[in-house]
């Protein structure tokens, strides 16, 4: 299965309704970003899907969820990376953090989980080194402590500036980025 069958298989296994607030589950199908609370989003599917697209995900990869809000993310990353791997997710707001680890381990797939974010530490460092990185919040530059975290041919994908970009940290050292269009965000804090 090609990872744009993958992703879309997913999505249909993993629906956004589940990670909404109760007030807006009723929209969950619209192609937008919708509120989570604390000033933060459920991003709208056309973009979920363009980046982890981006991502490849493939079983068995360790994979970090930056920004992990209601766990949508990291439940959709887990069903792709399947039982032989691992998704972690972190969350900065406590109250999301609560919230999407409890939808997540609702998903009933132990091999995924979501926490509460250091404060001023960005990423999982300490679980490090990771396949594949998703930030799901708008960097004003490249963030090299999530580059630092990637094992080799390991990827990033993160929106920078405005700008999707999808980083690859090769075996050598070497680190090459792509762009691929523009999109917003929330803020990376």
């Amino acid at each position: 299965m090609d990872s744009g069958s993958a992703v879309h298989a997913a999505l249909r296994a993993v629906p956004r309704t589940g990670f909404l607030p109760a007030d807006v589950r009723s929209r969950a199908g619209e192609d937008r970003p919708l509120p989570i609370g604390e000033g933060q989003t459920s991003s709208q599917p056309r973009t979920v899907v363009a980046m982890l697209r981006l991502l490849d995900v493939h079983s068995g990869h360790r994979v970090l969820d930056v920004g992990a809000g209601s766990g949508w993310t990291t439940a959709l990353l887990a069903h792709l990376v399947g039982p032989t791997g691992s998704v972690l997710g972190v969350e900065l707001s406590p109250a999301l953090a609560q919230w999407g680890a409890a939808n997540v381990a609702a998903r009933g797939r132990p091999w995924a989980r979501l926490r509460e974010a250091t404060p001023g530490v960005l990423g999982a460092p300490d679980e490090a080194p990771f396949d594949r990185v998703l930030v799901s919040a708008e960097a004003e530059a490249l963030p090299q402590a999530l580059v630092e975290q990637l094992a080799d041919e390991g990827v990033l994908v993160v929106p920078v500036a405005g700008v999707m970009r999808r980083v690859v940290r090769h075996a050598s050292g070497e680190v090459t980025a792509t762009t691929h269009g523009d999109y917003r965000f929330v803020p990376l804090r």
